[in-house]
């Protein structure tokens, strides 16, 4: 059984095992998943834009008739040369009695990578190409926290600059949950610093803050200040635009954490007011972020780590009812903060 693990994946996609020409590519992060895709078949392949070499399938195609991607598996290419097919699942098409027919192949002739969407852990595609000796099953989760670290690295190391700590704060955020998008805000941050050594906050702001990973920020406010009403309004803009649920709830991880430590530091001794005071976090949302910190105490805020957390894998587990969980587990928070306003929370 071959389910490449989370952390392997980069790797898989830059050796791929000939013995496993069958490769399926699904999971939360469609960006990541796409980007994945690609760079799987660029690998394949001479010339993407070569109709001969390149083979696109839809889903509509392969339900009405499963057959057609094993004949596209086994054909030679008439002049020669390397060749590749690309598979898309999505909708109401099956496409599993034509992946079957495949993986029942001996030895395809060339690679065949399938595009999905975030598969249930027990969905019949996923298991079929974990279970399958001559496939790999790659699953594409949202970047965590060190996932975009390296990846601001990358593309800024690729432009030449490097970027100030303060500011790297303040990116950080603004990025994850959909990794063609991440790596889209960083190019034109680096196209705004082109002539320039060290990206500064400045910088960031001027770009990264009209970014749609901001308006995530408002549904994050919303839950934590304890705005039901307000949060409702967001998550269904969220939703509307096409924001998936798991990127909603990996945005409140990560700012949950951060609202921890700051929780901490003022129960360290030291008051709230003074702990934000030398704070440079989330650009433009200092007052905000006060709130919470006051509102919230740190064990409650801990527990709220550990009710993220299942949130986001019962999404994963549960994806047709993935926007349900991540607004219920939103919703939670804020009824919460409700309650805690009116007892007047934590104010030290």
């Amino acid at each position: 059984m071959v389910a490449v693990k989370p952390a392997d994946g980069d790797a898989f996609v830059a050796r791929p095992d000939p013995a496993r020409p069958v490769v399926l590519v699904f999971g939360p992060d469609a960006g990541l998943v796409h980007e994945r895709v690609e760079a799987l078949i660029r690998s394949a392949v001479d010339d993407i834009a070569d109709p001969f070499a390149l083979v696109r399938l839809e889903a509509d195609e392969l339900s009405a008739n499963p057959q057609r991607l094993v004949e596209e598996a086994q054909t030679i290419p008439l002049f020669g040369g390397r060749r590749a097919v690309w598979a898309r699942t999505g909708g109401r098409y099956n496409i599993v009695p034509a992946v079957e027919a495949l993986l029942a192949l001996p030895q395809p002739e060339c690679r065949i990578v399938i595009e999905a969407g975030d598969l249930q852990r027990n969905a019949a595609l996923r298991t079929l190409c974990e279970r399958a000796r001559n496939a790999a099953a790659i699953v594409c989760y949202s970047d965590k926290e060190k996932d975009l670290s390296r990846l601001i690295d990358a593309e800024l190391r690729a432009a030449g600059l490097t970027i100030a700590p303060d500011a790297r704060a303040m990116l950080t955020p603004l990025l994850g949950g959909d990794r063609q998008a991440s790596r889209s805000e960083l190019q034109k941050l680096s196209l705004y610093a082109h002539g320039k050594q060290r990206i500064e906050i400045d910088d960031v702001a001027a770009v990264v803050a009209n970014a749609s990973a901001l308006a995530l920020d408002s549904a994050v406010d919303a839950a934590f200040v304890g705005r039901p009403g307000e949060l409702e309004t967001e998550f269904g803009k969220l939703i509307g635009a096409g924001t998936s649920p798991g990127a909603i709830v990996s945005a409140a991880q990560r700012q949950l954490s951060e609202f921890h430590k700051l929780r901490l530091r003022a129960d360290d001794g030291s008051s709230v007011g003074a702990v934000m005071d030398g704070w440079r976090g989330f650009f433009g949302r200092k007052d905000v972020v006060t709130s919470i910190v006051r509102i919230w105490p740190a064990d409650r805020l801990a527990e709220l780590i550990t009710q993220l957390g299942k949130a986001a894998l019962e999404i994963r587990l549960q994806a047709p009812l993935a926007e349900q969980i991540a607004q219920r587990a939103l919703m939670s928070i804020a009824q919460s903060a409700q309650a805690l306003n009116k007892g007047a929370g934590f104010r030290r």
